[in-house]
Parts: C-alpha cells; structure tokens; sequence
C-alpha cells in the first residue's frame, strides 16, 4: 500500500455517481476518515420534514434557521462495523435520511444559504486534524478550494439511474425507474443552477467517469493519480 500524506481529498460530482462508495473505498484502504456532506443535507432536510418545515408551499426558512441555531445537533459515529454513520443526538438516522422523500427535499434544503453555511461549519471542525476524505457537491469548490487533492466524478444518465434504482430495491424502498430518472434529472438541475454554490467540476479538479469502471479499476486509478501527482514510488504491490 502507498504511503498517502495527511491531506484532504475532495469529491465532488453529480448524484449517483458513486461518489460516497468510492469516497469510503478511499477512506478504508489509506486510512483516512470518511464524511459525507450529503450525509448532513439530508440530516438537515429530516429535520425540516419531521418539524413540518417543508412542503408543497416550500420552505419556512426562518422556522428552520431558530432550529439549527438553537443547538441542532448532526454529527458522525462509528459502529462496530466500521462504518462512519449519521447520528442525530444519541440517534441513529442513516436509514431515514435515504428514502426518497428525503430525496425529492434535499436539493431545496441545499439551495438554502444559511443550510449551507451551518453545514460547512461542523465539516470544518469534523476535518480540522486532516487526513480526511470528503463528498459532495461543492467540497473542492467551496468548502475546501485549498484541498490538496480533488475528484470530479460522473457516469451516463443511465448508469445513475439504475444505480440509484437498485440502491433503493436493495434497502427494501419502493421505487420505480420512471421516478428515480425523474429524481435524478430534477436534482442535476437544482444543484447545477442554485445561487449558493452551485455544482461544478473545480479547475484543478481530475475528472473520474466511472460508468464502465469497477470499484478495483477506480481503486487503481487513484492510486495511480495519487503516486503522479505527490511523486511517490514506493508501493508494495498490495491492492
């Protein structure tokens, strides 16, 4: 295995691309710890669902900020199995924050500068000792610009709809191709156009299309990446 140095390794991409797969993959072979700022939108949009903060006439954004301010508490845990998972106070909620209700809010929530503030505030004191690996939607362009190493990943249209579909069958949620694609296309939109930070592929960023890839082919290419660009040779041959 190579020998990575402590530094921060930023994801971004569009949904269903892998990118929380591939970001744990990473987090699990160098040793590096795991946070998923997707993790916390929906956190956030489970609150505003279970306070009745959010529906069909919007978001009652002064409502939701009184509650973030007040203390809200979001924060990532590690099971017996290894996992990093969300908790809100002594809650586990990974489950709840998946389905596709949460889903068909967490764009909205996201677009909300105030949320996105508050997110990248506690991502910043869960990373402030580094060594840590990241995913999002604008983790390399605003939350970490600095970041030492950043990913842009994507996949066809209808490789992210058939991900998307069999993650849901898999966990036992309803779910239908027609509204997934639907999902997806309405989420692209949403992120890409939003006035706070809106999804982009950072300048600097690698760009890792993965729609014909494995996980042990992307595994290879980051470790490939991450030998040319901090010059490390020494590599023990282990996958």
């Amino acid at each position: 295995m190579i020998a990575v140095p402590d530094i921060i390794i930023a994801v971004d991409g569009w949904s269903s691309t892998g990118k929380s797969t591939f970001a744990k993959m990473v987090a699990k072979h160098f040793g590096f710890l795991y946070l998923d700022s997707g993790a916390m939108y929906r956190g956030v949009t489970l609150l505003a669902m279970e306070k009745g903060l959010i529906g069909a006439e919007g978001i009652r954004e002064d409502e939701l900020k009184a509650e973030l301010d007040a203390g809200f508490d979001l924060h990532f845990e590690r099971p017996a199995d290894g996992t990093t998972q969300l908790f809100s106070d002594s809650r586990n909620i990974e489950k709840e924050i998946r389905t596709m209700e949460v889903s068909s809010y967490v764009s909205p929530i996201s677009a909300v500068a105030f949320v996105r503030s508050w997110v990248d505030e506690h991502l910043h004191d869960f990373s402030k000792n580094g060594r840590v690996i990241m995913d999002g939607r604008d983790i390399g362009t605003t939350v970490f610009p600095n970041a030492e190493l950043k990913i842009f990943m994507t996949a066809s249209d209808e490789v992210r709809a058939q991900r998307r579909y069999d993650e849901l069958i898999a966990k036992g949620t309803p779910a239908s191709m027609e509204e997934v694609s639907k999902n997806l296309k309405e989420r692209d939109y949403i992120d890409s156009h939003r006035a706070t930070s809106p999804l982009r592929r950072a300048e600097d960023a690698f760009e890792l299309d993965n729609s014909e890839m494995t996980m042990h082919e992307e595994l290879v290419w980051i470790q490939g990446l991450i030998q040319g660009k901090f010059g490390i040779l020494d590599y023990d041959g282990r996958d």
